[in-house]
Formats: C-alpha cells, sequence, structure tokens
C-alpha cells in the first residue's frame, strides 16, 4: 500500500481563502500533518460559488501546494461544505428483507439506504451526502449496524 493511500486531506473552501490540510496517521494512531496549502478564493461570493472556473483554479493552487509541501500526490480529499445553501433533511426507507432465512445482506442496506433517499425535491437540489441515524428492523430500533441480523422489515432513519 502506497502511501499517497494512507493520507488524509480536507479542504476548507472558504469566501476569502481556500485551505488544504494533509495528514497521515502515525504509530500511535495521532495525525502528523505533512502539509498545507492556501489559496485566495476567487469566484465566491458570501459562500456561493459564482464562476465555477476561478473557484475551481483557486482549489487547484491550494491543492498543488499541500502536494509539494508535503511531497505527495493527492487522489482523495474530505471537503467541508457550509452555507445557507445547504439544508439537511431527515427521511425515512422501509424494505422486505429479502436474503435466505431473513437474514440482513449488505445488498439490504443499500436498498433502504436509497429508499430513504428517494424523497421528492426540488429542481435545485440534490443529496450530496447520507448518514443512517439509526437501523430499524420489525420495530426494534436503535440498531446501528443490521447486517447478519434476521427479521421481516427493514427500516433506515
Amino acid at each position: 500500500m502506497g502511501r499517497e493511500s494512507d493520507l488524509i486531506v480536507g479542504i476548507d473552501i472558504g469566501t476569502t481563502k481556500i485551505c488544504v490540510v494533509v495528514a497521515e496517521e502515525n504509530e500511535d494512531g495521532r495525525l502528523d500533518v505533512i502539509g498545507i496549502g492556501t489559496s485566495p478564493s476567487r469566484g465566491l461570493r458570501k459562500g456561493v460559488v459564482v464562476n465555477i472556473d476561478t473557484t475551481v483554479d483557486s482549489i487547484k493552487r491550494a491543492l498543488e501546494e499541500a502536494e509539494l509541501m508535503a511531497g505527495v500526490d493527492i487522489h482523495s480529499v474530505f471537503v467541508g461544505i457550509a452555507g445557507g445553501h445547504i439544508k439537511g433533511l431527515n427521511s425515512r426507507g422501509v424494505i422486505a428483507i429479502s436474503g435466505r432465512n431473513r437474514e440482513v445482506t449488505p445488498g439490504d442496506v443499500e436498498r433502504v439506504i436509497d429508499a430513504a433517499k428517494a424523497v421528492a425535491l426540488p429542481v435545485d437540489r440534490e443529496v450530496i451526502h447520507v448518514l443512517p441515524q439509526e437501523f430499524i428492523i420489525d420495530d426494534q430500533g436503535g440498531i446501528k449496524e443490521p447486517v447478519g441480523m434476521s427479521g421481516v422489515r427493514l427500516e433506515a432513519e
């Protein structure tokens, strides 16, 4: 496994600047920061992208600076998104457990999450992340990992 696959990279896209931090986990399980990059934020106004090309260029500059400092190639990142245009929505999905012996499979979990995502959204909105709060099997709630459990009905909130 290469060094790049062990990296944790975060990007903060702000109205005034873009910040990138590159870290890797040490033997003690703590994170060591090995690179940072910043760039003036262009193409954003009050947290809203007004020019996608200049915004992308600003992000690329900050990423390149962080890569250079860390001496690595960055292939994936965690991005924080904030602003009045971001909204949270609670939803619930329900499916029948279809596996042999009515045992919940990873496929069942995927299907129930897809069912929870099937909500009517305005055309200018889209789902960017799903965070299951709990699973419910046959009215028994508080389940965090349902795979391997048995039941007839699986719900996700």
